[in-house]
């Protein structure tokens, strides 16, 4: 990695790093994992890293079903601090400095890496609703980023507990529009199959969205 400069997809990469990645408390070393092996191998490609990709396992369990890249970079892992990721950010994770330009994409980032596309069955119609979660442990996070995707996109959303975490959801219309922002186009980086789910989900409903445009 020898130049940090943003674009679309180093945003994304953000995205990533903001929700399942891990900075170590050496100030050097770097750590992205996640059960999709496509979201590791696209982290790797966007920041050029030569490092293997290796299997680790989580929370006690001896299977290794996640993979990982580690990595060592003191200037990104400075960078990273000074835009608002820092160690052992699972409850305190806030705001973040993303440029207004690449929010769309980080955002993007961040739904692929801890959010859920899909749909619940409505109490009362019992007919499919188009829904989007994100979850995080830092409410904090979520309700900062509720209120950029409000402010940039005109889209809101509702922070709710979920167990032990938060989850920031949004439902039918503004789930649409939320597609029509963050894939803008065919060829952006992203998780297939989510990307994938969207679509159908969202041709399934007979309802089309409005791409909604960043606002000043």
């Amino acid at each position: 990695m020898k130049k940090l400069v943003w674009s679309r997809d180093f945003a994304y990469g953000m995205g990533l790093l903001a929700t399942d990645g891990c900075l170590s408390s050496d100030g050097r070393h770097i750590e992205f994992s996640s059960k999709d092996l496509e979201l590791v191998i696209n982290f790797k490609k966007i920041f050029k890293l030569s490092n293997r990709i290796t299997a680790k396992s989580r929370g006690g369990s001896s299977e290794k079903k996640y993979h990982r890249i580690q990595f060592g970079n003191v200037r990104f892992y400075n960078f990273l601090m000074k835009i608002g990721l820092f160690p052992r950010k699972s409850h305190t994770l806030g705001i973040l400095r993303i440029p207004k330009y690449f929010f769309v994409d980080f955002l993007r980032g961040v739904i692929d890496g801890d959010g859920c596309i899909g749909y619940f069955m409505h109490p009362e119609s019992k007919k499919k609703q188009f829904r989007i979660r994100v979850a995080s442990a830092s409410k904090f996070f979520l309700d900062w980023l509720n209120s950029k995707i409000g402010w940039f996109l005109g889209i809101k959303g509702t922070v709710k507990k979920a167990g032990k975490i938060y989850e920031l959801c949004f439902y039918k219309s503004a789930s649409k529009h939320l597609v029509d922002c963050i894939y803008y186009k065919k060829d952006v980086i992203a998780l297939g199959r989510k990307y994938n789910i969207a679509k159908l989900l969202k041709s399934e409903s007979g309802e089309t969205g409005t791409r909604a445009s960043l606002r000043s």
